[in-house]
């Protein structure tokens, strides 16, 4: 098989291309690329009827251009549809809203999501659209669909403080959300309706199973697991149980992705066998209707990335059995892909999304490969190296991104998914009919205990593999080059047996001195001696690199926040991430470094130079002159910035 044989993988090149060509047209608008498109359509369709058979390639050419323009026309209209999002509130009185989902308790308030429909602004009334994430104190719980008055305007989300640090305000961006609001008390609620009640029918369906869950389900921490892994809400998941499953490698079992979809997916075929000996006609309405349940089954759980792309794949592996086609899966994968692009271009920069493919990717290219290196004999080992191939593969792919991204790699993955998966299986035999039949009392208690009992002993299985020594390595920096080195030899390897083996030696050769390049110019690159300040509010972090040497220095900054503030950027500079601190005096209004010998006015957010002159200071992306830097800086009150000496 070459890549001719796969087209929707060269369609899903071309449309990338026009995603990321967009950025030569920032400015352009929508409708000049939709008028293109159109264009090259219609001469597309003229070659293709009246010349086909002597312009083959020049066909060719114009539909992959028509796939690339596409991608041009669907990224500058998700960018104008954000941009509407992001409306100006100018000097508004407040606005009118609906609330879209049940309450989520949180330390101190709740948090709702409110749709924006109507804003009272300095000339009246306008309608608008907008999604604003607020959090408020009052007795009596919102639900969806009320339509409430906020009479005051939200505040736009911040970008980041810190280089390197986690883009809060892009992920709600994802999810059309660019506003934020601490209400308190401070709103009416009307007795108006702007939505039909069945708008919101998932989300009472959501709500009841949660209450199911709240009611059956008696451990805190397997009631988190269980409206995790049934019903895809994270929310609840405690800091403890994110660090215990993400060492382990099982983090993918805390959201409802691919796995779970699948494993519902198989459930529901089980019945198939009898269905085969009723008639073809009724084997397709029972597919038909599999293919409904798992649509809804995703619609409940939140429509995440991986579920999306899980449903989309399963629905046409049953279109496929209903016709009696096997069709290839990486077809479908990008076929998928594809089809989620088009609809929210933005979701490529989604964490989850690119996980998702890529580990699908790992385990249809590379476990066959792994499942060869041996054959057991025992049908017990054949079942638990079969899983173990498959936790490889994915695992072997999606490596090089979460290095890149979190510098981590569990150490028992392999371990832990082993007995892990296997588990959440059974929960999941039993958690699917906990849901639907607890409404029969006697029922309900009896699935709720063993649904419990079985996430208790999952729980304590992932607490004592992250207790063994060494679970997680850490601080591991892998730049964006070494990621995609790893990627280009697993390709080599996934190709080894089909491919021009001289040719694949020569191309992972050229990929390893790539790296090293990389490695070897970022080096020679890197200033021996720099100054990282950190500030916001009253809490400022110094770091210091002197050679070898990696110092710091806390002033009330919250251990808590280094690790998602601080700790990024110093894995990305290749910093130490506990660096040795760094003594300073206090004086009556600064803190003098002597081993350094700089002068910090925390006051002011004054540095003083001493032996140590800069050459140039970098806040964020913007750099001083050197002339402004000889005596002193001063720094904005939140930001973080970095000193070359």
């Amino acid at each position: 098989m070459t890549f001719a044989d796969f087209p929707f993988l060269r369609y899903l090149f071309f449309f990338f291309g026009g995603l990321y060509l967009i950025a030569l047209f920032p400015n352009s608008p929508p409708q000049l690329f939709l008028g293109l498109l159109i264009s090259v359509w219609l001469v597309y369709a003229v070659f293709l009827f009246w010349f086909r058979s002597h312009n083959s390639f020049l066909n060719s050419g114009l539909a992959y251009l028509l796939l690339i323009g596409l991608g041009c026309y669907v990224s500058l209209s998700s960018r104008q549809e954000a941009l509407e999002g992001e409306v100006s509130w100018g000097e508004g009185q407040g606005y009118l809203a609906e609330v879209q989902r049940y309450d989520l308790l949180k330390a101190n308030s709740s948090e709702n999501l409110l749709s924006v429909f109507a804003i009272n602004g300095a000339n009246g009334w306008r309608s608008q659209k907008a999604l604003v994430l607020v959090y408020h104190q009052l007795e009596d719980a919102l639900y969806p669909g009320q339509v409430i008055w906020v009479p005051a305007n939200p505040e736009p989300l911040a970008p980041p403080s810190f280089p390197d640090e986690f883009n809060y305000k892009r992920f709600l961006a994802t999810k059309g959300i660019h506003f934020r609001q601490f209400i308190g008390k401070k709103l009416q609620i009307l007795p108006l309706k702007q939505s039909n009640e069945l708008n919101f029918t998932v989300e009472h369906l959501r709500h009841y199973f949660a209450g199911v869950v709240d009611q059956y389900v008696l451990r805190p921490e397997s009631k988190q697991i269980a409206l995790a892994l049934l019903l895809g809400q994270k929310e609840s998941l405690g800091k403890e149980v994110k660090q215990a499953y993400s060492a382990t490698g099982t983090q993918h079992i805390l959201a409802v992705s691919g796995l779970h979809v699948g494993i519902i997916y198989s459930l529901l075929l089980l019945p198939l066998s009898f269905f085969k000996q009723k008639g073809h006609a009724l084997q397709k309405s029972y597919l038909m209707v599999i293919m409904g349940l798992i649509w809804i089954y995703a619609l409940m759980t939140g429509f995440s990335p991986s579920v999306v792309r899980a449903v989309v794949m399963f629905s046409l592996v049953t279109l496929g059995q209903m016709r009696k086609r096997k069709p290839s899966i990486w077809n479908i994968l990008a076929f998928s892909a594809l089809l989620l692009l088009v609809l929210n271009p933005e979701i490529r920069t989604d964490l989850g999304f690119q996980l998702s493919y890529l580990a699908v990717a790992g385990i249809v290219g590379l476990q066959p490969i792994i499942l060869r290196i041996w054959a057991p004999s025992n049908r017990v080992l054949d079942y638990f190296w079969q899983m173990a191939s498959v936790t490889l593969a994915a695992q072997l792919v999606t490596s090089p991104l979460t290095l890149h991204y979190f510098h981590t790699f569990p150490t028992y993955f392999l371990v832990a998914n082993l007995l892990i998966v296997p588990l959440s299986y059974i929960i999941l035999c039993a958690g699917v009919p906990f849901l639907l039949l607890a409404w029969i009392p006697v029922v309900g208690s009896l699935l709720g205990a063993i649904v419990d009992f079985l996430l208790f002993i999952q729980n304590e299985i992932t607490y004592a593999l992250q207790n063994l020594p060494a679970a997680v390595w850490q601080g591991i920096h892998l730049p964006l080059a070494g990621m995609l080195a790893l990627w280009g030899i697993l390709w080599i390897w996934g190709n080894w047996e089909l491919g021009n083996r001289k040719t694949l030696i020569q191309l992972g050769l050229g990929l390893g001195l790539l790296w090293a390049i990389t490695n070897l110019w970022a080096e020679i690159r890197r200033p021996a001696q720099e100054l990282y300040l950190f500030t916001e509010d009253q809490q400022r972090i110094l770091d210091l690199r002197l050679g070898e040497h990696h110092l710091s220095w806390n002033q009330d900054f919250p251990a808590a926040q280094l690790s998602y503030s601080i700790l990024p950027n110093r894995l990305a500079s290749q910093r130490n991430p506990v660096p040795i601190p760094l003594r300073g005096i206090a004086g009556k209004d600064s803190v003098w470094f002597p081993g350094i010998d700089i002068t910090f006015f925390p006051a002011q957010n004054r540095i003083f130079w001493g032996s140590l002159q800069p050459k140039n200071r970098v806040d964020f992306n913007q750099v001083q002159s050197t002339d402004s830097l000889l005596r002193d800086s001063i720094f904005q009150t939140s930001s973080g910035f970095r000193v070359i000496f």
